[in-house]
């Protein structure tokens, strides 16, 4: 049985030492604009080490519904015959994106620059998390909210704009996915459309912009901060796109290995763009054992392969200013931090409260129920680990697939074990978890 596709708790164990080599999924970031920007171009892309979760799928369905051809031609492999900027087709129905909130935000940027019609929905899960910081700045590019629910929820229905006007827009909050749509929708405007970013963050859209033909100009803007300028309605060309392993992906079995005692193994292919490696830096500065092997480009990115060693871990204080480019991480880095020596401080989480659930709240509710002390002082995640976890709860996911994921790393080094309510999301971002943990050595049943 698939556990990881039922809905059927699962418990992980208390496991002897994982070993292996093995590579994780795509990366959901780089598959979904794989997606997206391969419809916007003109010509045939294809895709290689495609993500194949329920969250990339939902996407797939929403392009194919806007008119371009999107065809799965083999084990992760994909072509996508685009209809170039500004031509989607009004679709026939509603764009039902379940689970995804990168796919249903970037969508609305690229649905904002055509003068068509769209319903965007999803599951439950979705219809909480808010949405009218994307539209609000897609309304000044000429886009209308048609209808949207209290809260800026959806549905939402979007009328995109006939004539789209550049902009010049700074992000209230450090978010890619604001600045990604913003920057989809500048595709169809004339002149320069410019977001000004007081926090880096993750820079695929970017990236993979270029990739497709546009021009995009990129510059420092303060300690922290990036003013980008895209110039508006370019043909954008059919290109490949390799997908790397997902670097938040790859953190599940990362620190499985870090905290089950004798543990070593490498994990093959991960991207390692600099705005996605905060866990990296902060694991090192905790004494974790990362060794990056082959390091190497493919897709535009930075990937390597990564070796880990189990071994000690001490508590330590993680800025704010790196939560852009950890911002997935943190419930994995709870659990590191739960079998760390002293006290580790996540600062200015503030963010995580509108992920698939209150990932801030729901991080902590998973550490209590399993014995470790941790509180929440406004932003801050604080917790006390002892070099041990007693574990012996229940988690309760709230259909959040990365604190499913990370309660069950958490058993596989804690005294009593940890089980884990309804896993069937785990899917969103990592089809076939619990097979590949058990091939490292995982006790999952």
């Amino acid at each position: 049985m698939n556990h990881a596709n039922s809905a059927s708790p699962l418990t992980a164990r208390r496991s002897g030492a994982l070993r292996g080599r093995v590579r994780v999924p795509g990366d959901k970031s780089i598959s979904q604009r794989s997606l997206i920007l391969g419809a916007m171009a003109v010509g045939e892309t294809r895709i290689t080490g495609m993500l194949e979760g329920a969250d990339v799928f939902s996407t797939a369905n929403a392009m194919k519904a806007l008119g371009a051809v999107v065809e799965r031609t083999g084990d992760r492999a994909w072509r996508v015959r685009g209809v170039g900027v500004g031509g989607f087709a009004e679709p026939s129905g509603a764009l039902d994106f379940g689970n995804s909130g990168t796919g249903c935000r970037l969508m609305m940027g690229a649905v904002a620059g055509c003068p068509i019609t769209v319903t965007f929905d999803g599951d439950a899960s979705l219809r909480t998390r808010p949405m009218r910081r994307i539209l609000d700045p897609l309304e000044l590019m000429g886009a209308r909210t048609l209808e949207v629910r209290d809260g800026g929820r959806l549905p939402v229905v979007l009328r995109g704009a006939r004539d789209p006007m550049p902009i010049e827009y700074e992000a209230p909050v450090p978010s890619a996915q604001l600045k990604s749509a913003v920057l989809l929708a500048g595709l169809a405007a004339p002149g320069a459309t410019t977001v000004i970013e007081k926090e880096a963050t993750r820079d695929h859209t970017e990236k993979m912009l270029k990739h497709f033909g546009a021009t995009v100009r990129v510059t420092a803007l303060g300690t922290h901060g990036r003013r980008i300028t895209l110039d508006g309605q370019p043909e954008l060309e059919a290109a490949p796109v390799v997908v790397p392993a997902d670097p938040s992906s790859a953190a599940f079995p990362m620190i499985g290995a870090l905290i089950v005692p004798g543990s070593e193994i490498v994990l093959e292919g991960v991207m390692l763009n600099p705005l996605r490696t905060g866990l990296y830096t902060t694991l090192r500065e905790m004494g974790a054992s990362i060794e990056m092997l082959d390091g190497r480009n493919e897709g535009g990115e930075e990937v390597a392969d990564l070796r880990v060693k189990a071994g000690a871990l001490k508590g330590v204080d993680v800025p704010p200013e790196r939560a852009p480019t950890m911002i997935d991480e943190y419930p994995i880095l709870a659990i590191a931090a739960s079998f760390a020596e002293g006290v580790t401080r996540m600062r200015g989480l503030k963010e995580l409260r509108v992920k698939e659930s209150d990932r801030l709240e729901g991080t902590a509710a998973m550490l209590r129920v399993n014995g470790v002390e941790v509180e929440i002082e406004g932003d801050d995640l604080i917790v006390h680990g002892n070099g041990r976890a007693p574990g012996g709860g229940t988690v309760t996911t709230h259909m959040d697939h990365r604190i499913a994921m990370s309660a069950l790393v958490m058993g596989l080094g804690s005294e009593q074990g940890v089980s884990v309510v309804a896993v069937a999301f785990i899917d969103t971002s990592f089809p076939g978890f619990a097979e590949l943990m058990r091939l490292l050595g995982a006790d999952y049943s």
